[in-house]
């Protein structure tokens, strides 16, 4: 190893350590003088509340926050991780709200470009049970994207709240996978393929897609996007051809969307948090975020971005693990 990767090391943990301290005092000095910010006690399941509005602890509104693309990375969270999306911990907080009596509304900030079709039909299935069972309502605050699945999951709320800037719509369903045959082929790469039916790699990047394959790929696809439009049309009352009149995958801003009916009003948290306390008499009502008892995510730094790294083998290796598994996605932008 070199020099320079040695030195780029040292400084990486020495920052690491430094952010430890650091962080550590921060909170023994300031847990008990928050002011803004109190932190109540920890639930069973190790989640803690941080109170942003105190009032009384039998009323309280839950305000979660959707920010990043909707998919299950397993538990892969490290020091050496960036910071992102945390769908065990976001459907716990589901969870938490179901179970807590005390909680008479729910709060949904979403800032993501959708995610897989699993995890956003988790997350819906989820909102859904809370609204039938415990019967409160949901306000959704759109942030600067709620595209795709982002807008599947909020579909349900009674009011959506977006700002004029908001990028949501893209309705719809996607699945790309990477053909790189013709590459192989320019550097000589054979490919080696032993399957049990001629259907067995579908999709696969080192051949030509073949026709029936394409239909049969296509009805999934279907499925999936009449289950998107079915839940649009039960969440906002409109019909089906109101939905699929702007369900062709299109985006649209904060006015579209309100003149189209996807949303309702202009405004931030803020005015959603208020406008659920006027319209359900919450005026007096806790409003609070959950919080993870060890949340590291201001540690979020990949150490490849510290020592160094082989740009162009980790931009090959990329584009073949991003394509490796082909699934299908209720997403806007690039994977």
């Amino acid at each position: 190893m070199t020099m320079k990767r040695w030195i780029a090391i040292i400084i990486a943990a020495t920052l690491i350590f430094v952010s430890v301290g650091v962080n550590s005092l921060s909170y023994i000095f300031t847990k008990d003088v928050s002011g803004f910010f109190e932190k109540a006690m920890s639930t069973q399941s190790g989640y803690g509340e941080v109170v942003l509005e105190q009032g009384k602890s039998s009323d309280k509104i839950a305000v979660l926050t959707l920010d990043g693309v909707i998919q299950d990375l397993g538990n892969t969270s490290s020091f050496f991780q960036p910071a992102g999306y945390n769908h065990q911990f976001f459907m716990n907080q589901l969870y938490e709200v179901l179970e807590d009596q005390s909680v008479k509304g729910l709060v949904l900030q979403v800032n993501s470009p959708g995610g897989g079709v699993v995890e956003s039909a988790d997350i819906y299935d989820a909102i859904r049970e809370i609204q039938q069972e415990r019967e409160i309502p949901l306000y959704v605050s759109m942030g600067g994207m709620a595209a795709s699945g982002g807008y599947y999951v909020s579909a349900p709320a009674e009011k959506i709240f977006v700002n004029r800037e908001t990028i949501t719509g893209s309705i719809g369903v996607i699945m790309e996978s990477v053909n790189y045959a013709k590459l192989a082929e320019k550097y000589g790469i054979d490919f080696n393929t032993i399957k049990t039916g001629p259907y067995k790699d579908i999709m696969s990047g080192s051949r030509e897609m073949k026709d029936e394959e394409r239909a049969m790929l296509q009805e999934m696809i279907n499925d999936s996007y009449e289950r998107f439009v079915d839940i649009i049309e039960e969440g906002r009352g409109m019909t089906e051809a109101e939905v699929k009149a702007v369900a062709d995958g299109r985006i649209m801003n904060g006015r579209q969307a309100i003149e189209a009916g996807l949303a309702d009003e202009y405004g931030k948290v803020g005015d959603a948090i208020a406008a659920m306390k006027e319209d359900y008499k919450l005026q007096d009502a806790t409003v609070f975020e959950y919080s993870a008892a060890d949340n590291w995510a201001w540690l979020g730094v990949k150490a490849s971005s510290l020592v160094g790294s082989n740009i162009e083998s980790e931009l090959i290796g990329k584009l073949l693990s991003d394509y490796n598994a082909p699934r299908m996605m209720y997403l806007y932008g690039e994977r």
